[in-house]
């Protein structure tokens, strides 16, 4: 399980095609070093095991699902991507519940500065399989990271970003149009679902919910 708080920008220095599968070797000066051979992290948003660690860096399988199902499809030798090892028993919650389990993939639609402002919006243009999860002030991860909604007009969302957030981040090095892994809240999926048990109804969704007061 991670949280969603990113402890490591790391960058792509290889994709080598081994039969159906990619893998992918990652430069890593930090979480490399905790790593052991089939332990999990979170890349990106993505919870993939490592292998043939080495003192600055790990690599990863990339099954074709993968591949073609999260943001890895445009990644290139040289991409930056968000780095998180599993949360410990004994540490800090600091964000949200991720499983590093993708729902689907959005598009970046803009970073831009707030007007008179050092913080960020940042914009994406979300699927309707996480459009339906997604609530005012609720959670999401966006390439792994721990952010809260902040306006939400249909398919558009868009969250508030402090500086530190993009620095410490791979929002810095994208541009719009290029997609994004999206976790939806697990807790919303697991809501719905115990209210459809209720109601026998398919079409009960977790805004009408909250909306309703559930």
């Amino acid at each position: 399980m991670f949280t969603g708080i990113i402890e490591e920008v790391g960058r792509v220095v290889k994709i080598e095609q081994r039969g159906e599968n990619r893998r992918i070797t990652i430069e890593s000066h930090s979480a490399s070093k905790e790593l052991r051979t089939g332990d999990s992290i979170s890349v990106s948003g993505v919870c993939l095991t490592a292998l043939n660690i080495k003192p600055d860096s790990f690599s990863a399988d990339l099954a074709p699902e993968t591949w073609t199902r999260t943001s890895f499809s445009r990644i290139r030798e040289g991409a930056l991507v968000n780095l998180e090892l599993p949360m410990k028993a004994n540490g800090r919650f600091g964000g949200h519940v991720v499983q590093g389990h993708v729902d689907g993939v959005g598009k970046l639609i803009a970073l831009e500065q707030i007007s008179d402002s050092e913080n960020f919006w940042l914009r994406i243009e979300i699927p309707s399989e996480i459009e339906r999860y997604t609530v005012f002030k609720g959670s999401i991860c966006i390439e792994g990271i721990s952010l809260t909604v902040a306006k939400l007009e249909g398919q558009e969302c868009a969250v508030a970003v402090i500086p530190h957030t993009v620095d410490m981040t791979n929002l810095k090095s994208l541009k719009p149009g290029d997609p994004l892994n999206l976790e939806a809240d697990l807790i919303a999926k697991y809501v719905e679902k115990m209210a459809q048990r209720e109601t026998g109804s398919s079409k009960i969704t977790v805004e009408r919910l909250v909306r309703e007061g559930f």
